[in-house]
């Protein structure tokens, strides 16, 4: 399937908020996606995950913070930075 000319692959880019710190070398463990801990002073760490993953990998990742009992934060689909093609292009 082709939309504005690119093909999809089912993939997005998606940020997943949770509390507690997880540790960076856990990245592999959650499909690669990086892994960034904000601490505040007035409150637990939060920890971000980010990265392009398809639907089932989401799912995984989902499940596993649920298995490691996690509090979801939350749970963004973040625009690509590509940049936008015509869609105009090709006068139909």
């Amino acid at each position: 399937m082709m939309t504005n000319g690119r093909e999809l692959d089912g993939r997005e880019v998606y940020q997943i908020k949770v509390q507690g710190g997880l540790p960076e070398n856990w990245s592999d463990w959650f499909n690669g996606m990086t892994i960034t801990v904000e601490n505040e002073s007035d409150g637990p760490p939060v920890t971000t995950l980010t990265g392009t993953v398809d639907q089932s990998a989401l799912h995984g990742i989902l499940a596993k913070i649920r298995d490691l009992n996690l509090k979801l934060v939350s749970f963004t689909q973040v625009e690509s930075e590509e940049p936008d093609s015509n869609p105009q292009q090709g006068g139909e």
